[in-house]
């Protein structure tokens, strides 16, 4: 079995190649949305060889295709929605690209979302060095990510002032590259990490590879329930800080470590079930002689 961050490095090696020579071409999207004047509701519309690109400030953004922020900072006063089969890219850090949205992200069944980059664990996709990457990109939701039936949702170095809620969806129970994802020559995941998240987060029903929820800090409650994921190193819920309660339910593979090296969970009330207090895993995963709590009391 590949270890997800080899599998990770591979595809995001992929994905610099495809976005120097492709998405680093056009300065101006198929759809015009950089031409769009401030406080416009736009179609950001593309594709691969030649996406839509957001700068500057709008009412409110439709993506359609493919659609990227990597041209500097994009600020969204109301919300964006994230049409079917469609993909948003804020991930890059170069000329202070990042996205600032005031209300809500809405991703529609088989709708991508990447959001944030990071140098030590998730480059930048413009980063030129990615072996000693620099560059990151801090997005800010003021409001909720709701996905429902999305093919994946990749959350690093984000703040959400809302909810994270991600219902159903994923590529199924396999690791075969669909959608975008195929473009980066990597399987179907989901993933939130080194984030901040100021309500609740919730993933529920959903058929992937691979996911994990990582070093956040959660001020509601985190439920992670029913998701059933083909890589044997998948459902790695580990590292954070819930204030409230952390439950895990019916999640296969149980949650576990994997290959984090991570710390357990710190809890502020209640963790029940696969995240309980009383649960003890092999840290890391594979290695019986040393285990530790999943989950520990915040204190």
């Amino acid at each position: 079995m590949l270890r997800r961050h080899k599998m990770m490095s591979t595809a995001f090696a992929a994905a610099v190649t495809m976005c120097v020579t492709m998405c680093g071409t056009f300065a101006v999207p198929a759809s015009q949305a950089t031409a769009s004047p401030a406080w416009s509701t736009v179609v950001c519309q593309g594709t691969l060889s030649r996406p839509g690109v957001l700068a500057g400030t709008y009412l409110g953004v439709t993506v359609k295709g493919i659609c990227i922020v990597n041209r500097g900072p994009a600020v969204v006063r109301r919300s964006i929605w994230i049409n079917r089969g469609s993909t948003l890219i804020a991930a890059y850090g170069q000329f202070n690209s990042h996205l600032v949205v005031d209300h809500n992200i809405y991703i529609k069944t088989r709708g991508t979302l990447l959001l944030g980059c990071e140098a030590r664990r998730f480059p930048c996709l413009d980063d030129p060095h990615r072996r000693h990457a620099t560059l990151h990109s801090h997005s800010i939701v003021r409001g909720s990510i709701m996905a429902d039936g999305a093919l994946g949702v990749v959350v690093h170095d984000s703040r959400i002032g809302g909810q994270v809620s991600e219902l159903g969806g994923g590529g199924g129970k396999n690791c075969r590259p669909q959608g975008f994802f195929a473009a980066l020559h990597s399987p179907v995941y989901s993933t939130y990490e080194d984030s901040v998240v100021k309500g609740n987060l919730k993933v529920k029903r959903v058929r992937s590879c691979w996911f994990g929820v990582l070093r956040n800090y959660i001020a509601g409650s985190a439920t992670i329930s029913s998701n059933v994921m083909a890589n044997g190193d998948a459902m790695e819920v580990v590292s954070n800080t819930v204030l409230i309660n952390l439950v895990c339910w019916r999640d296969a593979p149980r949650v576990q470590f994997g290959d984090s090296r991570g710390k357990p969970n710190k809890v502020g009330m209640i963790a029940l079930y696969q995240c309980g207090f009383h649960v003890l895993r092999p840290n890391p995963a594979g290695q019986h002689a040393h285990f530790d709590h999943i989950s520990v009391p915040l204190g």
